[in-house]
């Protein structure tokens, strides 16, 4: 239950942290969309670990082996399955987690909802299942990339560092300037610092996601349960360690009265319907409009630390535990493709739902 996303366009990711591996099973996808290996394993060496000195030390080389779905480089229409192997294994490091429960991990939720769990590397909980995610999410990329729609996201805060709100739509190569991945030069080395300080000391920190995309037609979403930015709130909440989402102006968006944050229509050089502003983030009534569209995304910090704590075992007894194995001390810059996949697998399933409906059988003007 819980492994499928999307309805037309639609994924099931499998695997565990430790296990043989991870994978996905892509569902819907158009037959004759030309993607290569490389494509999708670009997008994989993005999110994989040891990338940096401020992330994991797990090496993995994250290579995807395409094991059915794509002929000659194009899609089939067939289901494409993909997979990954798991080969920098540690399990012994997990040997005091098959009985205590760490501080803030899925650990007692598990083993009280399932009376089982994996406690290597979190098993099923692990963000390592967000592989699949991304293999999946590097053809939605490069079928939306087509369409003429970018998608770009990037670190927008470390702990209590923040770049420059005002920022324009970033380049790949600028986010991809530093292994922070934040855009924003000015803050970017005291990011990386305050990084490697937490991990010097034995502790983590979280940090903020700003995705932006460009390029999108008018009608992506539907009322009332399945708005488009409803589905976004979904799909980057269901990403390990996040806690908050936010679409346009967001929670600052309270401090404003009606007339201050209403988009004004306009009709714009190009003859098209457009707004002044922006701060209803490219969706109205949870159909995207034409504007860019905003987003963005909290994540927490960390929960394994290599610091003792206190917390109990499967008996309830008092005990401490300290946080073993490889683990990055701030999963926020290897999280940035990650969300940029899942906002390419929301885009595209509601591209597809909205050619079925409003396409398909055009309404004709009654005689």
């Amino acid at each position: 239950m819980g492994n499928v996303f999307g309805k037309l366009f639609r994924i099931s990711t499998f695997g565990e942290s430790h296990g043989g591996g991870v994978g996905v099973v892509i569902d819907g996808c158009p037959p004759g969309i030309a993607i290569t290996p490389e494509e999708i394993q670009m997008e994989l060496d993005r999110r994989k670990p040891g990338q940096s000195r401020i992330s994991t030390p797990r090496k993995e080389a994250d290579a995807v082996s395409i094991l059915s779905g794509i002929y000659e480089d194009r899609t089939l229409g067939t289901p494409i399955a993909m997979f990954v192997g798991n080969k920098d294994h540690n399990p012994s490091a997990y040997d005091e987690m098959r009985d205590k429960f760490r501080p803030s991990h899925a650990d007692f939720t598990y083993q009280t909802k399932y009376g089982i769990r994996n406690p290597e590397g979190g098993g099923r909980s692990s963000a390592r299942e967000t592989i699949g995610r991304v293999a999946a999410g590097a053809l939605a990329k490069k079928i939306l990339n087509v369409a003429g729609v970018e998608i770009r996201a990037f670190v927008s805060s470390i702990h209590d560092i923040d770049a420059d709100p005002n920022l324009s739509f970033p380049s790949l190569e600028s986010v991809e300037a530093t292994p922070v991945r934040c855009p924003d030069a000015s803050v970017a080395d005291q990011m990386i610092e305050r990084i490697k300080e937490m991990r010097n000391q034995g502790n983590s920190v979280g940090g903020r996601i700003e995705c932006r995309l460009r390029g999108l037609p008018v009608g992506l979403g539907e009322p009332v349960f399945d708005r488009l930015e409803a589905d976004l709130a979904k799909a980057m909440l269901s990403l390990p360690a996040t806690k908050g989402f936010e679409v346009g102006s967001g929670f600052e968006g309270t401090r404003l009265t009606g007339l201050q944050h209403n988009d004004v229509f306009v009709t714009k050089e190009d003859g098209q319907v457009g707004t002044q502003t922006n701060r209803s983030g490219g969706v109205q009534g949870g159909i995207s409009n034409g504007e860019d569209l905003h987003f963005r995304v909290a994540f927490k910090p960390t929960a394994t630390v290599r610091s003792a704590q206190q917390t109990v075992d499967e008996s309830g007894q008092a005990v401490e535990i300290e946080g073993k194995g490889r683990h990055d001390p701030c999963v926020v810059p290897r999280a940035v493709p990650i969300v940029e996949s899942m906002a390419a697998l929301v885009v595209i399933d509601h591209w597809m739902r909205f050619q079925a409906q409003c396409r398909t059988f055009p309404a004709s003007k009654a005689d």
